[in-house]
């Protein structure tokens, strides 16, 4: 009996053993593996709380990043709790954008919410972002790397619906000009999009789409300004974004020229206020719904935290025409 107990204890010493190392082997893994096994255990949690949400936006002075950040501190309120929404703005600096990211996850930041700067800039710190654990969701803006969904207006649509308007307004015939913007998904999708509708009227000649007015109100003026010495004669200018709209409408009264419209994309309060003025030449716009856009990312990140994944990673949100007419009822951003 005493040679039995002899080996049983030895046995026990040697289990016991071999658990204290496998916790010490854990212990020893690096800080990555960790935060990763921690957070892939708490989200197949279904009772985890979303408690902090990390924006890292373009720039808050624009009245669209503005919008974003309400928007998202208004559905974490939906939800409750005391969530802590932390809402930073990067200049649309690629080095500072990366660094909030990186600032947001090592603060073990339950989602992050990211309009990029630089769609393969950001990649690497989604990349670690994810890695770590943390919900990642990119909005308005695609990104060259995996995150847990994309959420953005249907600029398709919004170049669509946009250009259907002229075509209409001008009852299928005359000449249209597209006030192009820098080479970016969202921009190339809304020209794609007026194309589309153009297409279906012959006696509609577009007869400039690759001035670049790089999105600015500066651009618009100055693109406009050349291609009003060019043509002597323009019918309706199609700008990819409220701001080179307003610019265009800026360069036309410089010229004291008044036989075109301009139609634009975002719904913007600058664009609504050139709308309001009867001598401007700004008719409409497809207005997006930065607000909108914000709720749904909380919406489906929270969801994503609790355990349950969206349908489908990519989320259009379809916009809306405002024109004079409709314009007393649009609530803006």
């Amino acid at each position: 009996m005493k040679r039995i107990s002899l080996i049983v204890g030895i046995l026990g010493f040697a289990v016991v053993g071999c658990t204290n190392g496998a916790q010490n082997s854990n212990t020893a893994s690096n800080s990555t593996n960790k935060a990763t096994n921690i957070s892939a255990e708490s989200l197949s949690t279904p009772n985890r709380k979303l408690q902090t949400i990390g924006v890292a936006l373009g720039d808050l002075g624009n009245p669209f990043y503005n919008a974003v950040q309400k928007g998202t501190e208004t559905e974490a309120q939906k939800i409750g709790g005391n969530i802590r929404v932390n809402a930073v703005s990067s200049a649309f600096d690629l080095n500072q954008q990366s660094n909030q990211i990186e600032n947001f996850t090592a603060a073990n930041t339950d989602l992050i919410i990211l309009s990029a700067v630089d769609k393969k800039g950001v990649k690497p710190v989604i990349d670690q972002a994810r890695l770590a654990g943390r919900v990642v969701i990119a909005l308005d803006s695609a990104v060259d790397a995996d995150v847990d969904a994309m959420i953005s207006s249907n600029n398709t649509q919004a170049g669509e619906v946009a250009c259907q308007y002229i075509a209409d307004r001008l009852k299928g015939q005359g000449s249209v000009v597209i006030l192009n913007g820098t080479p970016m998904d969202s921009i190339n999708q809304r020209v794609s999009g007026c194309e589309k509708s153009l297409s279906k009227y012959p006696n509609i000649k577009l007869i400039s789409k690759e001035q670049n007015a790089e999105g600015t109100r500066d651009g618009g003026l100055r693109v406009m300004s050349d291609l009003l010495t060019t043509f002597p004669k323009i019918d309706a200018v199609f700008a990819t974004n409220d701001q080179s709209g307003v610019g265009a409408d800026l360069a036309a009264k410089q010229a004291r020229r008044k036989e075109f419209f301009i139609v634009g994309v975002d719904g913007s309060p600058d664009a609504t206020k050139a709308m309001e003025d009867k001598d401007g030449l700004f008719a409409a716009t497809a207005a997006q719904n930065p607000a909108g856009m914000a709720q749904k990312a909380v919406q489906i990140g929270n969801d994503i935290i609790q355990g349950k994944k969206p349908e489908s990673p990519n989320i259009l949100i379809p916009v809306k025409l405002v024109t004079r007419e409709n314009l007393s009822s649009y609530q803006g951003w």
